[in-house]
């Protein structure tokens, strides 16, 4: 994937100006909490003290993993892959939860297909970045051949590049992908070092003897890599078309001084990716909720990330980060709106 630049952190220069203006507003010092935390990121991403939110958006990338119609006797998922391009039309229908809950905070919707098997035909509100429809099966080798990861990601990047043409500045992501939660599960334990056993969760619902099936299936797979460890080889190996299409969107993203809303495991994994390419990404992200998915408290505690909510959310579709994004919309409000002592003509606190 070529990199038109490389992601530059915001200047922390401004950060002093930007908590005095939080300090002078008429609350004690903090007493807004991470409120305060999220209005400061945001200013710093912006460069400026009277940070706006313009065009928002959530990103949702399906696609399929060859795995799926090629499970030898294993089980990663509940439901069959049909199952994707079945939820893609409820996306377009707009009777999914992530279009709801987009609706009801104010968020535009952008649907793309990443790689799912099925030929949806043109259609309104759905972009074609389709790479293959679904990937390989990990049984066999990598997931995706590195240049299909990296059209994946150059497709990600090119639709944030057109987001950003059209004003937007805040980006949340979701996905979808019948079977996504292992390969989110693989990402984690080979970008964080954590035993894979303690990265896989029960995804779209699996019992008990199915989740102890899955990890079975997934330490077999981790064992059973030899290759490179650089991010676009581990990405390419157990990644999705959807996720390596987010971690590209992400990278761009925070090239546009983006600030990017990340909701929960199989996004966070893409993310995983992201950060191993370009360090700075992290500094334009704030994390929506922690999830239920097990594996998303060890990607929470690898970016020492403090979530907004915990609401026990294991959907994806970036309903968490469609959830987050009011608090995020009062932060920056409170920021630019809210009188300081001086205005409402109000004593301080007198300092000891």
């Amino acid at each position: 994937m070529k990199t038109e630049s490389r992601i530059e952190p915001p200047d922390f220069a401004l950060a002093p100006a930007i908590q005095d203006k939080l300090d002078g507003k008429t609350k004690p010092r903090g007493s807004l909490g991470r409120i305060e935390s999220v209005a400061l990121r945001i200013a710093l991403i912006q460069g400026s003290l009277t940070p706006r939110l313009c065009n928002p958006h959530v990103l949702v990338c399906a696609g399929d993993h060859g795995a799926l119609g090629d499970l030898r006797g294993h089980t990663l998922s509940a439901f069959p892959q049909a199952v994707t391009w079945q939820m893609v039309e409820n996306f377009l229908a707009e009777g999914a939860a992530i279009n709801v809950l987009a609706r009801e905070a104010g968020l535009r919707l952008t649907i793309a297909d990443a790689g799912v098997a099925h030929e949806f035909g043109r259609r309104d509100n759905l972009v074609d970045a389709k790479v293959a429809p679904g990937t390989a099966s990990w049984f066999d080798g990598p997931a995706m051949q590195r240049d299909q990861c990296v059209r994946a990601m150059t497709n990600g990047a090119a639709l944030v590049g057109q987001l950003a043409h059209d004003g937007c500045n805040i980006i949340g992501f979701g996905e979808m992908g019948i079977g996504n939660s292992a390969s989110a599960a693989l990402l984690t334990h080979v970008f964080t070092g954590t035993a894979i056993g303690d990265c896989v969760g029960r995804g779209t619902g699996l019992d008990d003897s199915g989740l102890a099936r899955k990890r079975a299936t997934l330490a077999g797979l981790a064992r059973a890599y030899t290759g490179e460890r650089d991010a676009l080889s581990l990405l390419s190996q157990f990644g999705g078309f959807e996720i390596a299409m987010i971690t590209g969107a992400m990278l761009a993203a925070a090239r546009a001084r983006m600030v990017l809303l990340i909701d929960g495991f199989i996004v966070t994994a893409a993310l995983l990716a992201a950060h191993a390419i370009e360090p700075a990404l992290l500094e334009y992200c704030i994390f929506s909720h922690c999830s239920q998915e097990r594996g998303h408290a060890i990607q929470l505690r690898h970016f020492d990330a403090a979530p907004l909510l915990d609401l026990d959310l294991r959907l994806g579709e970036g309903t968490g980060a469609a959830l987050a994004f009011p608090l995020v919309r009062s932060a920056v409000a409170m920021l630019n709106d809210m009188a300081s002592f001086e205005q409402a003509r109000i004593s301080r606190r007198e300092q000891p």
